[in-house]
This record gives structure tokens, C-alpha cells and sequence, in this order.
């Protein structure tokens, strides 16, 4: 039975809202930690949640702050970038759905984007026994700092061919990784990869990266960082 709701995830003293769907015969539930100035509501995150949802993922989709907190954030920018805090409140979610009816046999995996990936690998080096992967999508791993020697996860970090800045950064955040990663460069593709075709590859990166973590996507060789 498919379990569609909207939630409400308590972390640290505040409730931060959620969409969770979890289809019968899931294999996993994905936390989606979205990037600076986004929110659950982000197009390409749900593109991508649609289709986990299709090859039996479950998925969280949160905000990361509360209204109030997004609200003075739109106008400083004083929480996009607090890792620690967001980080927390992944770590939170992972707890949450631990205790949930629909989610509580199913491994959790980690879906970052932008900053929401830092986040992500946070979490992921404070839950090292419940995580079972991460995947950054754009994002910006070097945020983690020293949470990436920690993470036990098997992590993709997929990067558009066009995304000089950001791919830079995510091969300096590889180097840093001791557990098994990939670098998933996809060609062509800039920084939010509207070009035709580049999220789809995006999702059927992450989704053979949930299903099997730690097996690069497409038959690539690795486990590696360095493509």
C-alpha cells in the first residue's frame, strides 16, 4: 500500500514541514536536502522523486527551515549557508523516519543539492549505521569540511560537464572522501541542468546509486572520484 501524506518532522525544537511518499514494495526511502533559497516545493527535486518513486524508493521531501527562519533568511542569508544547522535537521529526518510506521524497516539514503549537499554528508557522517548513501546533484560537498572524512556512505557527486566552478570544487571534496564515491560527470549540462534530457540522467544516476550503492551508474568503472 502507497503511503502519500504531508508531514511534520520535529527537529531541535522546531517542526519543519514534509511531503512523504513511500510506493508498496519500497526498497529504500530517499531524504531530499534541497540547496540554498529552494524548498521542498523545488521542480527538479520532485522531477527526480517521481521517478525514484516509479523504481520503488520512498522519499522525504522537508524544508530544511521554518517559515520564520526563511523568511529572514530571504532577506540576510544567514541560513542557507549555516551547514551545521541543516545538517542537523537531516540528521533529524534519518531519526524520524527510524520511528515512522510507513519507513521504519526501510534503509535510509541521501539526496543533496546545491548546499543540501553538504548538508546531506553531514548527516551522513553523524548516522554512519543507518545511511545507507548519498547522492549530490550540483552541489557543493567542500561545504561539509571535515564531516567528509567521517562519512561511511558510499557518495555520487554528479556534476554538469559545464559546471567548471562547481566541479572544481567537487573534485577537491572527492579527495577528501575515505568512503567509496564516484564522480558522475554528465555532459553538457550547467549548474540546474535544464538542458534536454540532463535531469532524467540525473535520476537514473541517483536511482542505480540507491538500489545498488557504491556501483557506478551507466557501467563506469570505479569505485572512484577522479573520472
Amino acid at each position: 500500500m502507497t503511503f502519500d501524506e504531508t508531514v511534520s518532522v520535529p527537529a531541535g525544537g522546531v517542526t519543519l514541514a514534509g511531503d512523504l511518499n513511500v510506493p508498496e514494495h519500497a526498497r529504500g526511502v530517499v531524504v531530499f536536502a534541497h540547496g540554498s533559497g529552494s524548498s521542498r516545493h523545488s521542480p527538479r527535486n520532485r522531477g527526480v522523486a517521481e521517478y525514484l518513486h516509479a523504481n520503488e524508493l520512498g522519499t522525504l521531501l522537508m524544508d530544511l527551515l521554518t517559515e520564520d527562519e526563511d523568511r529572514v533568511d530571504e532577506v540576510t542569508r544567514e541560513h542557507r549557508f549555516d551547514i551545521g544547522l541543516l545538517g542537523g535537521r537531516v540528521v533529524a529526518a534519518v531519526d524520524w523516519l527510524g520511528t515512522h510506521p510507513a519507513t521504519a524497516r526501510l534503509r535510509p539514503h541521501l539526496f543533496g543539492a546545491s548546499t543540501g549537499s553538504a548538508a546531506a554528508l553531514v548527516a551522513a557522517a553523524e548516522r554512519p549505521e543507518q545511511v545507507g548513501s548519498v547522492v549530490s546533484r550540483g552541489g557543493r560537498p567542500d561545504l561539509a569540511g571535515d564531516a567528509l572524512g567521517r562519512v561511511r556512505a558510499p557518495v555520487l557527486l554528479v556534476v554538469g560537464g559545464h559546471d567548471a566552478q562547481v566541479l572544481e570544487l567537487n573534485r577537491q571534496a572527492a579527495e577528501r572522501l575515505t568512503a567509496p564515491c564516484h564522480l558522475h560527470v554528465i555532459p553538457g549540462a550547467t549548474h540546474l541542468f535544464p538542458e534536454s534530457g540532463a535531469l532524467d540522467q540525473v535520476a537514473l544516476a541517483a536511482r542505480d546509486w540507491f538500489l545498488a550503492p557504491g556501483k557506478p551508474p551507466h557501467g563506469e568503472e570505479g569505485p572512484q572520484c577522479a573520472p
